[in-house]
């Protein structure tokens, strides 16, 4: 499964879920949202992490600190762009197998 095919899945999944899809793959100077969803009131950025490999840590480990900052000053230049800014919140969606199985959606995975 490469990135693309991660992300498609995750939306998907997301989707099955109740989240509202606004858009995919954000870009801006500072990186890129693989998702950005509507989550009732809540605007949901989500990065989407597929490793075949836990070696190095799996999928989760791949979100370090300065990963994290790169999202969240992404989703302010996102945000700098809307009239009124809504409740929000980072999502991570875990793939360590190459077929989407053991997919882990964490909620709130770190604070901005």
């Amino acid at each position: 499964m490469n990135g693309a095919q991660a992300e498609r899945w995750a939306a998907e999944y997301l989707q099955r879920q109740g989240l509202k899809p606004v858009t995919q793959n954000y870009r801006s100077r500072f990186g890129e949202i693989d998702l950005i969803m509507q989550d009732g009131g809540t605007l949901v950025f989500i990065e989407v992490r597929q490793r075949s490999n836990a070696r190095f840590g799996g999928a989760a480990a791949s979100i370090d600190h300065h990963k994290q900052q790169r999202l969240i000053r992404t989703a302010q230049h996102y945000l700098a762009n809307l009239g009124r800014i809504p409740p929000c919140r980072f999502d991570v969606v875990l793939m360590d197998d190459a077929e989407g199985r053991n997919a882990e959606w964490l909620k709130n995975a770190f604070d901005a």
